[in-house]
């Protein structure tokens, strides 16, 4: 199964009170293809997913699936192609895993319609991908941070959406724990052609998993295109102010960014 849908941004101005965080960005997410937005802190990178999930109206500008505005699109026909794993998600008290995950399906549920074997299946699915079928009956509150990341994550997968936005998947999460989530999401991209939107800071983690990288910079758009093109030393540091040295990764072939702090010699590992 592959996806062919179209997200893009044109002259996207957003922003929070007075203050305006990004301005005129044009920007077009590959289809079935996993996608990271990088950038250094407050550079952007929520706020472009909140405007492009419709969680933030833009000031100016559209973003568009399929050439239609997703700020006017009814929110249940949305849901069922688009969906958001936001970061910090909050679950109402006292909620089990499995009702949690259950909500995933929503967008699917009709007036009066019932709980059928098709949300059934999804919702024991998205629970076996993440690893969290032995957690089904407990409360959401009692889990660890990486827990409870991995049964939104799985809510998220639930809901069966051909386009997946996240906004920073692997936080609470140790570094096993990264790999296995950023693995399932290549799983899925992979089998079911899911178009995937992440954010991440970690540079190489999203520079080893992703197909296109977008690097947001003062207030709009700096790079985008594959990795070898975007994740340079020049890159770097225009967008972060740091010094770096990039060679290839010895395991994926994909770009490798080595800080350099002010303690560090710069050595010729070329």
């Amino acid at each position: 199964m592959t996806t062919d849908h179209r997200l893009t941004a044109e002259k996207l101005t957003v922003g929070y009170g007075e203050r305006v965080v990004i301005e005129s960005l044009d920007l077009l997410v590959p289809p079935g293809r996993i996608t990271a937005i990088v950038g250094a802190n407050a550079c952007g990178k929520s706020t472009l997913l909140r405007a492009m999930s419709r969680l933030l109206a833009p000031r100016t500008g559209h973003v568009l699936l399929d050439g239609r505005e997703v700020h006017r699109m009814p929110a249940k026909e949305l849901a069922r192609t688009l969906g958001l794993l936001p970061q910090s998600p909050i679950a109402p008290e006292g909620i089990t895993v499995a009702d949690l995950v259950g909500r995933g399906r929503h967008p699917h549920q009709r007036i009066l319609s019932r709980w059928s074997s098709d949300d059934d299946r999804a919702v024991a699915a998205a629970l076996d991908a993440t690893h969290t079928v032995d957690l089904a009956d407990r409360s959401v509150d009692e889990l660890s941070g990486g827990q409870r990341q991995r049964v939104w994550i799985a809510m998220a997968l639930a809901q069966q959406t051909e386009l997946l936005l996240l906004d920073e998947p692997t936080t609470f999460l140790d570094v096993s724990h990264q790999v296995e989530v950023l693995d399932l999401l290549t799983d899925l991209n992979t089998d079911r052609g899911t178009t995937i939107v992440m954010v991440l800071h970690d540079l190489n983690m999203a520079a080893r998993y992703a197909d296109h990288l977008i690097a947001l910079a003062g207030g709009g758009l700096h790079a985008a295109g594959a990795p070898a093109e975007v994740l340079t030393e020049d890159c770097v540091r225009a967008v972060f102010g740091l010094d770096s040295q990039v060679i290839p990764d010895p395991i994926s072939g994909k770009p490798l960014m080595l800080p350099i702090g002010r303690h560090h010699v710069r050595s010729a590992v070329r």
